[in-house]
C-alpha cells in the first residue's frame, strides 16, 4: 500500500549504550546494503549479523553495528523491515538516517511504523493505542494492561460483542425475509444477547475511571471557603511545601497544580482560591477560576473547618458540590469541634467523609485511601480497562443504541424496529476497532507517537 521506504531513530535521542535505526518499505534492504558491509557471511532473514557502517560516497567506515532483516509479511509493519543496532551516540544515529535518506528513504512521521502496521492489517486501532500506552506507561499496572491490549485482549472482547450482535441481527433478518420458513428464534435468545452486550459495554465504560487514573491522572480539586486549610492540605498530601501558607484569608489567588501517586494511580491536585467575599480584583478572578476548575475536575475534596461553626459559605459549597463526586473533609480535628458534623453528614448520607488535621498530618493515610477508593472504581471493572476517552465516548454511543433496542424489544415493538436500533451499534463498534477509518481520528492517534515507533 505504501510505495516509499521510511527511516528513523527508534531509541530515545540521547547518549546511550545502544541505539537503533529502523527502515520499513520495499527498498529497506537495498538501502541498508549501501551502508552496511558484513564482517562475515551474508544477510539472512531474522538473523543478527555483525558488520561495518560506512559512507557509500566516500567508502569511509565510521561505526561497527548489527543488522537484522525482517522480510514482508513477517515484520512489525508487514513490509520489509531492517533494524541497525549500534552505539547510542546521537551523532552516529543521525548520520545513519542522513545517509539512508540520501540513498532514497524518507524520514518517518510520528507513529508511522505503527500506522503502517495498522493500515496493512497487522493490528487494529485499539492495539495501536495500546502500543503507545505501553511505551508511555507510568506504572507497572498500566504497562500490564497495555501489554494485554497490545496482544489483542480488548479487541477480542469487542469482536465477540460485535459477532454476538451480528448473529442475532442475522437471525432476525432471516426471519423477516423468509416468513414462510417458520425460522425459530426464541425471545429469550434475543433478550440474552442484548443483555450480555449491554453488560459488556457498561463494564468497559465503568473501567474508564481506573484507566484514566493510570494513564493520565484524575484531576482532584480542593474546594472550601477561605482560610480552612486548603493549602496546608495540599502541601501535606504532596509531602512538600509547594503552596504558601499564612493565617490570612485570601493568600491563594491563582491555582496550583501538582501530581501525586496513590497506589498505582496518578492524581493531579488543584489548590485554588477559597470561596468568600473577595478583597481584591485579583482574588475575585481567582475565585471565578476556582469555580471553573472545580466544574471540570474528576473529583472534589470539600474542606470544612470543624473548629468553627458552619457558615453561609460552607452551606453554599455543600449545596453546590454535595451531590457531585465529592469527599467531605472535616479539618482541624486537633482543635475542639464546634461544627455540627453529624447534622451535615445526615444531610448528605451518600457522601464519603473523613476527619483530619492537615497541619498535624492526622488521618492523612486514611484520606489517601479514601481518595483512591472513591475516585478509582476498581471493584466495578472487569478483566479489561479502557484508557482512552475516544473509546469511552464510542462505547457510550454503542450503549445508547443497545438500550434503545432493548426498550423497543421489551415494549413489544415489531422486530424491524428494535433490530434497526441495535443495528446502529455495528458501525460504532467498527469505528472503535478502526475497521471504519476516520482520517482525523487516525491523525490524532498517531501524532502522539514518537518518531521511530
Amino acid at each position: 500500500m505504501f510505495d516509499d521506504t521510511i527511516i528513523a531513530i527508534s531509541t530515545p535521542f540521547e547518549f546511550g549504550g545502544i541505539g537503533i535505526v529502523r527502515l520499513s518499505g520495499k527498498n529497506s534492504l537495498r538501502i541498508a546494503k549501501t551502508l552496511f558491509k558484513p564482517k562475515k557471511g551474508s544477510i539472512q532473514p531474522r538473523y543478527v549479523l555483525l558488520g561495518t557502517l560506512f559512507n557509500p560516497g566516500k567508502k569511509e567506515p565510521f561505526e561497527e553495528a548489527f543488522l537484522t532483516y525482517f522480510p514482508s509479511p513477517n515484520s512489525y509493519t508487514k513490509e520489509d523491515v531492517v533494524e541497525i543496532s549500534c552505539h547510542g551516540s546521537p551523532v552516529i544515529l543521525e548520520e545513519i538516517v542522513r545517509l539512508g535518506i540520501k540513498q532514497g528513504a524518507r524520514h518517518a512521521q510520528p507513529g508511522e511504523f505503527t500506522l503502517r502496521a495498522y493500515i496493512n492489517g497487522r493490528i487494529d486501532i485499539i492495539q495501536a493505542e495500546a502500543i503507545n500506552d505501553l511505551i508511555r506507561a507510568s506504572s507497572l499496572k498500566q504497562a500490564k494492561i497495555s501489554y494485554k491490549q497490545m496482544s489483542g485482549s480488548l479487541s477480542k472482547k469487542i469482536k465477540t460483542l460485535r459477532d454476538r450482535l451480528i448473529d442475532t441481527l442475522s437471525k432476525i433478518e432471516a426471519r423477516l425475509e423468509f416468513p414462510d420458513e417458520n425460522l425459530n428464534l426464541p425471545q429469550k435468545t434475543i433478550a440474552d444477547s442484548l443483555e450480555k452486550a449491554i453488560e459488556t459495554a457498561e463494564q468497559l465504560i465503568k473501567s474508564y475511571d481506573l484507566g484514566k487514573s493510570l494513564s493520565e491522572g484524575l484531576k482532584i480539586a480542593i474546594v472550601g471557603r477561605t482560610n480552612v486549610g486548603k493549602s496546608t492540605l495540599f502541601n501535606t498530601l504532596l509531602e512538600k511545601k509547594r503552596a504558601i501558607v499564612t493565617p490570612y484569608p485570601g493568600t491563594t489567588r491563582d491555582y496550583l497544580s501538582e501530581k501525586i501517586k496513590i497506589k498505582d494511580s496518578t492524581f493531579t491536585l488543584l489548590d485554588m482560591a477559597g470561596h468568600g467575599i473577595p478583597q481584591h480584583p485579583v482574588e475575585k478572578e481567582g475565585i471565578k477560576k476556582s469555580e471553573e476548575l472545580a466544574r471540570q475536575a474528576d473529583g472534589i475534596l470539600l474542606l470544612l473547618d470543624s473548629s468553627r461553626p458552619e457558615t453561609g459559605d460552607d452551606r453554599f459549597l455543600l449545596k453546590k458540590y454535595g451531590k457531585n463526586r465529592t469527599i467531605l473533609i472535616f479539618n482541624k480535628i486537633d482543635l475542639s469541634e464546634k461544627m455540627d458534623v453529624e447534622n451535615i453528614l445526615s444531610s448528605f448520607p451518600d457522601r464519603t467523609s473523613v476527619k483530619i488535621s492537615a497541619l498535624k498530618k492526622k488521618n492523612i493515610h486514611d484520606l489517601k485511601e479514601t481518595i483512591y477508593s472513591e475516585f478509582v472504581k476498581t471493584k466495578e471493572t472487569g478483566d479489561e480497562v479502557i484508557l482512552h476517552l475516544r473509546q469511552k465516548l464510542l462505547l457510550e454511543d454503542i450503549l445508547d443504541a443497545l438500550k434503545s433496542g432493548r426498550e423497543s424489544f421489551y415494549k413489544g415493538f415489531p422486530e424491524e424496529i428494535y433490530a434497526e436500533e441495535v443495528r446502529k451499534s455495528i458501525p460504532l463498534i467498527s469505528q472503535l476497532t478502526g475497521e471504519i477509518r476516520s482520517d482525523d481520528i487516525i491523525e490524532n492517534i498517531f501524532s502522539r507517537f514518537c518518531i521511530g515507533k
